[in-house]
C-alpha cells in the first residue's frame, strides 16, 4: 500500500511540471507575437511616413548662418586731436621773449594788435581774476606741464582772466625767481594767451602774473 502513494505523488508532480513547461511556452509565444506585432506596426508608420513626403536626399553639408563680424573698437579721434594739439603746442625753454616784452618795470607782454589800453586795465584790476595756478614747490618741467593744462582747460571753460604764482625765488639758489622768465616764455608761446601784467602787490607783486585768455570759440 506505500508503495502506491508514493507512486501517486509521483505522478502529481509530473504534471505539475508540465503545466509550467506548458504556461511558459504560452507566455513566451505571447511575448513574440507582441514583439512582431510592434515591429510590423513600426515599419508600417516609416512607410507611411516615406510615402507622405516623398523622395529624398541627404544633405551635403551643414547649415549655418553668417554671423555679421564684431564692429571694431571706436576710435578716440577728438583725444587724438588733443594730445596731436598738446604736441605741437610743446613750450620751449629756449624761446626769446625780449622783443616781445613791454620795456617797462613789470616787464608786461601783449601779443600783435593788442592796444595799451588792455594792460592798462590789467594792471589797474578791471579784469576780475576768475582761476589761479600755484606753481610754487615745482620742478621746471612739472610747472611746464601744469601750466599748459591750466590755460589750455581755462580757455575751453570761457575764463578771461588768470593769476599765475611762479613766486619771487626767496627759496632757489642765488634767491633768484627761476621761474618767473620761464613762465613768461611759456606764456607768449600760447595761442590762448592774449597779454599779461605783474600782479599787484595785494595780488602777488612780483611773485605772481595776471594773464589774460582769448575768447573761446564754445
Amino acid at each position: 500500500m506505500p508503495a502506491k502513494s508514493n507512486h501517486i505523488k509521483s505522478l502529481a508532480d509530473l504534471k505539475q511540471v508540465q503545466r509550467s513547461l506548458a504556461e511558459r511556452r504560452a507566455q513566451e509565444a505571447a511575448e513574440a507575437a507582441a514583439q512582431a506585432a510592434a515591429k510590423q506596426k513600426r515599419l508600417a508608420d516609416q512607410d507611411l511616413f516615406a510615402r507622405a513626403i516623398g523622395a529624398t536626399q541627404p544633405l551635403r553639408s551643414k547649415a549655418s548662418v553668417p554671423l555679421a563680424p564684431e564692429p571694431p573698437a571706436p576710435i578716440p579721434v577728438q583725444q587724438q586731436l588733443d594730445d596731436q594739439r598738446v604736441l605741437r603746442e610743446s613750450l620751449s625753454d629756449e624761446f626769446d621773449v625780449s622783443t616781445l616784452l613791454d620795456a617797462d618795470d613789470a616787464m608786461s607782454f601783449r601779443r600783435p594788435g593788442i592796444p595799451t589800453e588792455v594792460t592798462r586795465k590789467l594792471r589797474a584790476g578791471e579784469w576780475s581774476i576768475q582761476r589761479q595756478l600755484d606753481l610754487h614747490g615745482m620742478r621746471s618741467d612739472e610747472a611746464r606741464e601744469a601750466l599748459g593744462a591750466f590755460i589750455r582747460e581755462a580757455w575751453k571753460q570761457g575764463v578771461r582772466c588768470v593769476r599765475v604764482v611762479h613766486g619771487k625765488g626767496h627759496g632757489s639758489p642765488g634767491k633768484q625767481p627761476v621761474l618767473k622768465a620761464k613762465v613768461q616764455r611759456w606764456l607768449i608761446q600760447k595761442n590762448e594767451t592774449l597779454a599779461f601784467v605783474q600782479a599787484k602787490p595785494a595780488e602777488g607783486g612780483g611773485g605772481a602774473l595776471v594773464v589774460l585768455l582769448a575768447p573761446s570759440r564754445r
